[in-house]
């Protein structure tokens, strides 16, 4: 795994074999951030990483000139490798927090201008996020909203549903919160 842009670009991160994860694979998330880079100038933006595992996309944000990234996991394994890796690269915009998604999300007062969402595919309730995240206003006027998730999942009929691009078994969907 390694960071594919920005100031830290070719970075090598090498998390340990017994976290529970399924990292975004290099191409998708490649892909994921050409997108972004043509829709939202990521300069001095906050971004929101929920089901963080590995920490893969929060530091490619840190890395893209996201100047505040708030890290969701659950497992401790899983934050402290974040943690450890984020002060290797002396990554200070990257905070980590273990927490539960869902309690997160109803409980915190942050906004974010860019909401990034992985959850574990065997989980049944994805489609609450992209819910939570609007109903709770987590996203800031004019924010993206992103959901990597199964083929099997259409968000085509939610509110301020944008576009779904595939890349093989990865699915992302996005989001966008209108300025007005």
């Amino acid at each position: 795994m390694r960071i594919v842009g920005g100031k830290y670009k070719r970075r090598i991160i090498s998390p340990p074999k017994n976290l529970p994860v399924r990292p975004t694979t290099d191409l998708a998330k490649e892909s994921l951030f050409n997108i972004l880079g043509n829709i939202i100038d990521l300069d001095e933006k906050s971004a929101l990483d929920l089901f963080s595992g590995t920490g893969n996309i929060s530091y490619e944000l840190v890395s893209r000139g996201v100047t505040s990234v708030t890290a969701i996991e659950t497992n401790y394994s899983c934050v402290k490798f974040i943690r450890q890796t984020a002060t290797h690269f002396e990554m200070d915009e990257l905070n980590v927090i273990q927490s539960d998604v869902f309690r997160f999300l109803k409980t915190s007062g942050q906004t974010f201008d860019v909401i990034f969402a992985d959850p574990p595919y065997a989980m049944e309730n994805i489609p609450e996020i992209a819910e939570l995240v609007f109903k709770t206003n987590k996203l800031n006027k004019g924010g993206w909203l992103i959901v990597e998730h199964p083929k099997s999942i259409d968000f085509n009929s939610f509110e301020f549903f944008h576009s779904r691009r595939n890349y093989g078994k990865v699915n992302f969907s996005f989001f966008h919160y209108p300025e007005e």
